[in-house]
């Protein structure tokens, strides 16, 4: 127990207050109990003359991890509650409070320092439970190889947390059963023995163990993990041919054939540098025929043509090939004799097609040769020198069908005049195509081009231009030009000479040439005034070849009269198109003749528009109900309308007096019942009276009627009935283009008047 500081006086003195330090207090991990167990007893000296509480405060106290530390307040005694765990938390701090009875503060807090001893309860623990490292097969001893680390929880400044490593097993223990040795402190692996050879052992398999106490296996704590090292493959092992000699055979004129597959060894790693080869022909192809290509896959050689060989040339081929790796071989080792192997390769004869030396094959001659004239001989090679053959000729292309090849020898004639302005000469080029075929198994054949260029000779004459042209009747206010076209070329075509025919006489009397330059000359008129026409104006006209060819051409002149600035006029166009003055009257009589009747068809068909507007005066469109319909839904006038027998549209046998009506009137508000009274036949022309006493009779028929409506209706006049004969309006205006007098319709009213005004108009027009 440690006490509180003390106090102490002196007669004349003072002592200067002073607080006691306490030692740490140090506690063992994992400890079994009983708890709470009693660490240490504080007290202070004023105890004695009052009462003391006392209290801890701190982490492990208050503050979490709460509660492993607690004081007895009165006697202040501290104690530990439960185990301590050092990796959990290796020490505390804490103050310890002294207080009266009222919490007043009676010493100073003191600090309270708590450690936790370390025990060995950890085993050391690998960081990875597998390693993996590799070393180059052939390495020295020493060679580094990968580190191992573990790590333990317990206190590393004492030997609970000292951890040392050694190698339980190797796997495999060839060619020695310790290949290699780790590092006790630091975990390095390295290897200790020569001897590491990839083509007999690939991997090694290592248990490494890690025991702390500092390696004492009889007190520490042991753990263990695998440590994989691959020996990794050095180029040590060079290809070898599986064999010394390689043979092949070709069909000449092959390329990109393989014609050989030369197969080595290596005992390095499959895929890698060290065994993928490289092949290189050192000798017996100085043409560079043959090329050694590696398979990826088998890294086999394959020998390759990729120039064509020639069986007439080389019928077989020497060569020496040499194999290596992509990567050096390793330090001390050699090449072995195998690298190199030899490979014969025979050619095969094949039949070659005959070829043309000279393809394309040009020729100059002159155009119009006669039909029959050897050109050339185009003959062909045939390759196949060790071979009876017999070469043959054809054409493959003659466009004009202007020439024959001599099947046997190809001697190239003429089968017709060679013309350069022909439409298949291309710039005075004649192309035609040739195939010489020989009798091989199986036949090979070969084309060959011939050029034909033509010279031009002067074998057509030239042609005139324009072929028409006008002019006015007048001279001296403008002229033709004319030129000439000639299919030749120079110098078979102009300078040209143009001249005026003697006959007839007439061309020299009324024309006239002048010459603007070699290709160009006008043509006009010679007397003062030529009445307008069509003129036919023979013209000659001769080239500058040798000899001169010479072409009579008429051109149409059309001679017209003319405007102030030398332009036809449209008469005078007409005229000069060959029609005289009668035939120019006759059309513009047509022309009136035509526009007089279009006018006299409007004026009809107006005419009789204005007589269908007349005849619809007869009845208001406002009044007229035919065909329309009919509202059934106004009201009337007011209460008197409304006094009617409603009973008499639901009895249908009270509808006697109906069939009674007065014959000619009907009404259109109600549907008829029993059949259509028979009229008496009216006479063909009406008496005024008799229309006005139908009338009235309707108007009494209608008033008296007991069962209309109570508003107004109307009255239908001009229903006949069935099979009536009595005339009609219509009838009447169908009539009225005989000799009729129509001045009776005045007695009838407006409507009337209007009616006979029209048909009696007509009759004085």
């Amino acid at each position: 127990m440690l006490p509180w500081p003390q106090h102490q006086r002196s007669s004349g003195l003072r002592r200067q207050k002073r607080d006691w330090v306490i030692p740490p207090i140090n506690v063992p991990e994992n400890s079994r109990g009983p708890f709470p167990q009693q660490l240490v007893r504080i007290r202070s000296d004023k105890d004695n003359d009052i009462p003391i509480r006392y209290s801890i405060t701190g982490v492990g106290a208050d503050q979490p991890p709460m509660e492993v530390f607690s004081i007895d307040s009165m006697s202040g005694r501290m104690y530990v509650t439960r185990p301590m765990d050092r990796e959990e938390r290796a020490s505390y701090h804490l103050r310890a409070h002294a207080v009266d009875m009222n919490g007043n503060k009676v010493e100073n807090p003191i600090d309270l320092y708590i450690y936790v001893i370390d025990m060995n309860d950890n085993r050391p623990e690998f960081i990875n439970q597998v390693y993996n490292g590799s070393v180059d097969e052939g390495s020295k001893p020493g060679t580094y190889v990968m580190t191992v680390t573990a790590n333990d929880a317990d206190d590393s400044t004492t030997a609970n947390g000292m951890v040392r490593y050694r190698i339980v097993t190797q796997t495999p223990q060839s060619p020695s059963q310790n290949m290699f040795t780790i590092n006790s402190e630091t975990g390095d692996i390295v290897t200790v023995a020569a001897g590491l050879d990839r083509e007999k052992v690939q991997q090694y398999t290592v248990i490494v163990q890690a025991t702390d106490m500092e390696g004492n296996l009889n007190y520490g704590l042991s753990n263990t993990a695998t440590a994989i090292i691959m020996v990794t493959d050095v180029n040590d092992n060079p290809p070898e041919f599986t064999t010394s000699t390689f043979a092949g055979e070709v069909p000449e004129n092959r390329v990109e054939t393989v014609v050989a597959n030369l197969t080595v060894m290596d005992r390095d790693q499959p895929h890698s540098p060290n065994w993928n080869a490289i092949y290189r022909i050192i000798s017996g192809d100085p043409s560079g025929h043959f090329s050694v290509r590696t398979d990826p896959v088998t890294n086999e050689g394959m020998v390759t043509v990729v120039k064509a060989v020639d069986y007439e040339l080389n019928r077989a081929f020497m060569l020496t090939v040499m194999v290596s790796n992509q990567a050096p071989l390793a330090s001390g080792i050699q090449m072995s004799f195998q690298s190199t192997a030899g490979v014969t390769i025979s050619v095969m004869d094949v039949n070659e097609a005959p070829y043309f030396p000279s393809n394309h094959k040009l020729i100059r001659l002159e155009e119009g040769v006669p039909m029959g004239t050897v050109l050339t001989t185009f003959s062909a090679v045939d390759p196949d020198r060790f071979m009876q053959q017999a070469v043959r000729y054809s054409k493959l292309s003659d466009p004009a069908n202007w020439l024959h090849i001599n099947a046997t020898n190809g001697q190239i004639t003429t089968a017709a005049v060679l013309d350069r302005e022909s439409l298949y000469i291309k710039n005075n080029v004649y192309e035609a195509t040739f195939l010489a075929a020989d009798n091989g198994i199986p036949p090979a054949s070969g084309t060959g081009t011939l050029q034909i260029y033509l010279i031009d000779i002067n074998d057509n004459a030239p042609e005139l231009l324009p072929k028409e042209a006008q002019i006015c009747e007048k001279p001296n206010l403008n002229a033709i030009n004319i030129t000439a076209a000639d299919a030749d070329v120079d110098p078979n075509i102009g300078p040209y000479v143009f001249e005026l025919p003697f006959v007839p006489a007439t061309v020299r009397k009324n024309w006239t040439i002048t010459r603007l330059n070699g290709d160009y000359a006008q043509l006009s008129l010679r007397i003062l005034y030529l009445e307008a026409g069509m003129y036919d104006v023979p013209i000659t006209v001769t080239d500058s070849g040798n000899p001169p060819l010479s072409n009579t051409s008429v051109i149409k002149v059309k001679v017209c009269p003319c405007d102030d600035n030398g332009d036809c006029t449209t008469i005078g166009a007409v005229a000069a198109a060959g029609l005289g003055t009668g035939a120019i009257v006759a059309i513009l009589i047509c022309i009136v003749i035509l526009l007089s009747m279009v006018l006299l068809f409007v004026v009809w068909m107006k005419r009789r528009e204005k007589e269908r507007h007349t005849k619809q005066l007869l009845i208001d469109p406002e009044d007229d109900v035919r065909d329309n319909i009919l509202k059934y839904d106004e009201e009337g006038g007011g209460e008197e309308d409304q006094d009617y027998d409603l009973s008499q549209l639901q009895q249908p046998e009270a509808m006697e007096h109906v069939l009674s009506k007065a014959p000619g009137v009907r009404r259109v508000d109600e549907r008829p019942v029993g059949a259509e009274p028979q009229y008496p036949v009216r006479p063909v022309v009406p008496h005024p009276g008799d229309i006005g006493d139908f009338i009235n009779e309707g108007l009494r028929a209608a008033d008296n009627d007991p069962t209309a409506p109570p508003y107004d209706s109307l009255l239908v006049f001009d229903y006949e009935g069935s099979g009536s004969t009595a005339g009609s309006v219509s009838s009447l205006n169908s009539s009225s283009s005989g000799d009729q007098d129509y001045d009776y319709l005045n007695d009838w009213g407006p409507r009337f008047k209007k009616l006979a005004d029209m048909y009696g108009g007509g009759e004085e027009d």
